[in-house]
């Protein structure tokens, strides 16, 4: 049996898991970005975030869900844009994903069943493996689609996190009420 979401059908099993997150945890690159990164001739880096994925994490952190990110890149703009958005634990360069999921799980106090984690890759699938519930963008790798509770509708980066963020908020009852902002 599937539940009517915003963007397309849930499965009941996903809308139920979603019902309990209280941390989503993010990958960064091919989630809040599309993937791509450009390199100017300074060795400046560029990367475009959506400002409705933004909209989405502040909606989710203003309803008392967490927000963190996990991701293996180190970057000036990530910190940035995190904190832009409220985002308080951000964990850079990162190869093993499991060690910040952990400290994670300690400083909210909360259970494996209570947080999702939304990714594109093969470097996700550990923490996802351990999660409530595992989400991966439409454009994400195939075998990472194929162990995800729950597969996007949209792509990373254009708008994949503010579906997430919907439905964790429609699941809750919490939609109506939360309020983001465009950042």
């Amino acid at each position: 049996m599937e539940k009517q979401g915003l963007y397309g059908p849930v499965a009941a099993e996903s809308w139920e898991k979603a019902a309990q997150i209280k941390l989503l945890i993010c990958d960064v690159d091919g989630v809040f970005s599309d993937g791509q990164v450009y390199m100017g001739n300074q060795g400046e880096e560029l990367k475009a975030f959506h400002t409705r994925d933004g909209y989405g994490v502040k909606s989710l952190i203003n309803a008392g869900i967490q927000v963190a990110v996990i991701t293996g890149r180190n970057s000036a703009i990530v910190s940035n844009r995190m904190q832009a958005l409220g985002i308080q634990h951000i964990y850079q360069g990162i190869d093993n994903k499991l060690v910040p999921y952990r400290e994670l799980l300690s400083l909210y106090q909360v259970t494996p069943e209570q947080v999702a984690y939304i990714g594109d890759d093969m470097v996700d699938l550990a923490v996802m493996e351990q999660v409530g519930l595992s989400v991966c963008v439409q454009d994400g790798h195939p075998y990472v689609k194929q162990h995800a509770d729950l597969v996007t509708y949209i792509a990373g980066g254009k708008g994949a996190l503010r579906e997430l963020s919907d439905l964790l908020l429609l699941s809750q009852d919490k939609f109506k009420d939360a309020r983001g902002m465009s950042v």
